[in-house]
């Protein structure tokens, strides 16, 4: 599974995928991967890699770091600033743009699939934020 996360600077990427790791039952620290490009989590069978590319200055980069590696078929891989590298990564599951609203309340997120397992997973997100029927 390959998840992009764009949007600007503290639109709330890292945010974001340490609320996933949570979910997953990481506990402790959870750092950012800004100055060491990949941070890796194990849980149960699965591999999960959050990637963060804000300082490629180059797509270059991408190809010389040896990140490829971490797109494995037993693996979560949620990138921040994928634009970054251009079109050199996989092709992404689901895409995911975090914008900051003008009034400053809150975040939106907007959420596309590109796959038939992106598609459940968006499914998922909309049913985990569609408020309970009848809830008030």
């Amino acid at each position: 599974m390959v998840v992009t996360l764009s949007g600007d600077l503290g639109a709330g990427k890292t945010t974001l995928v340490r609320a996933a790791l949570r979910a997953l039952g990481i506990e402790g620290p959870i750092k950012s991967p800004t100055y060491a490009l990949v941070e890796h989590y194990r849980t149960s069978s699965l591999y999960f890699y959050h990637l963060d590319f804000y300082r490629f200055a180059d797509p270059i980069e991408w190809e010389t770091a040896g990140l490829a590696e971490c797109f494995r078929d037993d693996a979560v891989c949620m990138i921040e600033w994928p634009e970054r590298v251009a079109g050199l990564l996989p092709t992404a599951d689901v895409a995911l743009t975090l914008t900051l609203p003008p009034d400053g309340a809150g975040r939106a997120l907007t959420a596309r699939a590109h796959s038939e397992a992106g598609s459940r997973c968006v499914a998922a997100i909309v049913r985990a934020s569609t408020p309970a029927a009848g809830a008030g």
